[in-house]
């Protein structure tokens, strides 16, 4: 049965069926013009202290409903949010305000899709949905293989041959840096040969392991992507390594960046919208990685679904898949019901769109995993799986990260 939805749902991937017959849709990635993230003046600030606990610590958010009631934010107050932190390695943190140009305020209108499942569970419930990847063929090759795991025990997405994309709690919870992340690491899977091995002289990285979990968040989702017939992906029963065990390569972080939207310190509370870190590593790896990619509109996704990777702390280092549609969504996040636990929030959602050449598909990266949220619907309290969209400033913003300037930032 796994098996026949699989194939179902490569061979419709771009198609949905309309009265009983298919019809194809515009299912693309359309390039749009960025507006500029500019960096306007740095200041030193004091160092963080590293003591706060790698967890979500948001008290009330907005929910749909209430968000459609707020009046469209200022661009002084966008500045001001996406004006960034930068910890460097020796535990220094400076402050830079940004200058956002070009930018053409459009109001984005919250649409449900129709017939869409309301659940309201949170993390696994009933038929356990998510998919180990098991097989070093797919463990270590492109997509699964830019999921990365955090020392502080989050997980994240390679975007660059030196950048993970993650979530903003999992190393800040809004008024402090998390413990351990000044010494923050990034782990890359690979395989472990039989029997082990022999160790290599002074090669203590490899002996770290991630420590801790971070976040209470879960919930919903669905089977794997997109192997060949021979290759094995395992839901919930039955886990069997296919070759050796995977392990982690540890990296340490160089560079941390995060919005001031996330890390309002004792001025105000963090904002969701802005719960998206990114960590610069020391070394580069050689592995592909996952481009970023504005994101769409629900209707302009395959069957309304998403799809993301990460290591949830049930699963003892395995690395999960899960896909699902979509509930619903805001100008700055998308609700959902993935079946997830924690450990996999910093996760990074993609989808999977044709190349404007209409021959060829590429997957971006459009969300970052969130995790399990209570929000606030017309004064009653609901909870949904929560990821924080790539919008154009935000993609703006962390291409800015990445290059260090807008240059290589005008269209995404």
């Amino acid at each position: 049965m796994e098996n026949m939805l699989f194939w179902l749902l490569l061979f419709t991937s771009g198609c949905t069926l309309i009265d009983g017959s298919e019809m194809e849709q515009d299912f693309m990635w359309h390039l749009r013009k960025i507006p500029r993230v500019v960096s306007e003046r740095t200041f030193y600030l004091s160092s963080p202290t590293f003591e706060a606990d790698a967890r979500m610590v948001v008290n009330r958010v907005c929910g749909i409903e209430c968000q459609k009631e707020l009046p469209a934010p200022g661009l002084s107050e966008l500045e001001d949010s996406l004006s960034y932190e930068t910890v460097f390695e020796n535990g220094t943190r400076t402050l830079t305000r940004v200058k956002v140009q070009g930018l053409v305020l459009e109001p984005t209108q919250n649409s449900t899709p129709k017939g869409a499942a309301v659940r309201r569970k949170r993390q696994v419930y009933g038929t356990d949905s998510r998919f180990s990847i098991l097989d070093k063929r797919f463990l270590t090759n492109f997509p699964f293989n830019t999921a990365v795991k955090l020392s502080t025990g989050c997980s994240g997405v390679l975007i660059s041959p030196n950048h993970v994309l993650t979530a903003a709690h999992c190393v800040h919870d809004g008024k402090d840096y998390v413990k351990g992340s000044k010494k923050l690491r990034v782990g890359l899977l690979k395989m472990r040969k039989k029997g082990g091995g022999k160790k290599r002289r002074g090669s203590k990285r490899s002996k770290r392991e991630a420590t801790g979990g971070d976040q209470r968040e879960g919930t919903k989702a669905s089977p794997q992507e997109r192997p060949t017939r021979r290759g094995r992906v395992e839901s919930g029963r039955g886990q069997r390594v296919a070759e050796g065990r995977p392990s982690f390569q540890w990296t340490r972080v160089k560079n941390t960046y995060i919005p001031k939207g996330w890390a309002r310190g004792a001025s105000g509370d963090a904002a969701l919208d802005y719960d998206y870190a990114l960590l610069e590593l020391k070394r580069a790896h050689r592995k592909k990685y996952m481009e970023l990619g504005v994101s769409p509109a629900i209707k302009k996704m395959p069957g309304g679904m998403i799809h993301f990777s990460g290591f949830d702390n049930d699963r003892a280092d395995q690395l999960v898949y899960r896909f699902c549609s979509v509930s619903d969504e805001s100008s700055d996040l998308l609700y959902q019901y993935c079946d997830a636990e924690s450990g996999s929030t910093g996760s990074g959602v993609y989808l999977r769109l044709k190349e404007p050449d209409k021959k060829h598909w590429k997957r971006k990266i459009i969300a970052v995993y969130s995790g399990h949220q209570w929000v606030d619907v017309h004064g009653v309290q609901k909870d949904y799986n929560v990821a924080v969209r790539i919008t154009p400033l935000k993609y703006a913003q962390i291409c800015l990260w990445i290059h260090g300037n807008d240059a290589n930032c005008a269209y995404g």
